[in-house]
């Protein structure tokens, strides 16, 4: 069948698309139109370019020390992280392609954050349009394109469907990144004597998830890299004591956690809104609990799990009937 992905935002987690895209192309079907906001640009601008499995071998040797220093933490920019880095690697791999040559119609999707609209690019160098649409506010710098202050897609668009209404295919499979866990009964974890032993574990987990043990003492000893990864961590759950002695635990998130958080929420909403306007005929929802954003060295697991889940809900399509 002839194929056009949505690809949506969400940072680590959309190496996940690539999964989907690899489970497309066993099953024989040609993608023949994508768009992509913030990751999912990323992602759809390589396969695009058919240089998705050249990014794929570069992502899955990445070790969580490489993927710190390719972050580039910095206090002084527009965003916590420059990534600059990160996007001369993509640079590499993609060369000095632009947009209207790509053998698959591409679209990359962007914010104006001056004139509060999306942007819907498609023409001109690919590597341009994947920096502006990853811009994530507060972490990424935006990125100055034709004159507009370009941001993260998903600020506005965080499942682009709009572009592929003009795309010539037999299935629009939507990929969302902000899925609910399948397996989680509550949002709000049971209090009990072993909750000082779970917010400090906590605190530690999330503070040192982009690092090992040993590469934390080797990386975190200058106040800079102290106070920039402190942004990312989770300070705990408050417990409030109550007239009748009984305990509400409630989450205690650190800031990045708290801008992660109403992100989800608003683009959670803006989805439902463009579900029902652009309905797929496909959706598969990768959930939000699968990596957190920055968890860019955990590629391989998450590539499975992606494909995993295309399989799965590929199976659940009527196969066409074939005509004499």
């Amino acid at each position: 069948m002839r194929v056009a992905l949505s690809l949506g935002s969400g940072g680590a987690r959309g190496y996940a698309h690539i999964g989907v895209i690899n489970e497309l192309r066993d099953r024989g079907h040609d993608v023949v139109g994508i768009a992509g906001s913030s990751m999912g640009a990323l992602v759809g601008g390589l396969a695009a370019a058919d240089k998705l499995d050249d990014y794929t071998s570069w992502a899955t040797s990445l070790t969580q020390r490489a993927v710190l220093r390719l972050l580039d933490p910095s206090l002084t920019s527009a965003g916590v992280l420059r990534a600059d880095k990160i996007l001369d690697a993509v640079r590499e791999i993609l060369g000095d392609e632009v947009i209207e040559h790509l053998p698959i119609p591409f679209t990359a999707v962007a914010t104006d954050l001056i004139a509060g609209k999306s942007v819907w690019l498609q023409r001109g160098p690919v590597d341009a349009a994947i920096r502006a649409s990853i811009a994530i506010p507060g972490v990424i710098k935006p990125h100055v394109l034709d004159g507009r202050l370009l941001a993260d897609g998903g600020i506005l668009d965080p499942l682009p469907m709009a572009p592929l209404a003009a795309v010539n295919a037999d299935l629009i499979i939507a990929v969302s990144l902000g899925g609910d866990d399948p397996t989680r009964t509550s949002q709000v974890p049971a209090p009990g004597p072993g909750a000082t032993t779970e917010r400090l574990s906590r605190m530690w987990r999330n503070t040192t998830a982009l690092l090992d043990t040993t590469t934390a003492r080797a990386l975190l000893d200058t106040p800079a890299a102290k106070t920039v990864l402190s942004r990312f961590a989770n300070d705990g759950v408050d417990v409030d004591d109550h007239d009748d002695h009984t305990e509400t635990v409630v989450p205690r998130l650190g800031g990045f956690e708290v801008l992660n958080r109403a992100i989800d929420i608003a683009q959670a909403a803006l989805m439902r809104h463009t579900l029902a306007a652009y309905p797929p005929d496909l959706l598969i929802e990768v959930p939000r609990t699968v990596a957190r954003s920055l968890e860019f060295h955990r590629a391989e697991e998450v590539i499975d799990i992606g494909q995993e889940l295309a399989a799965v809900a590929l199976d659940t399509l009527t196969p066409p009937s074939s005509h004499a």
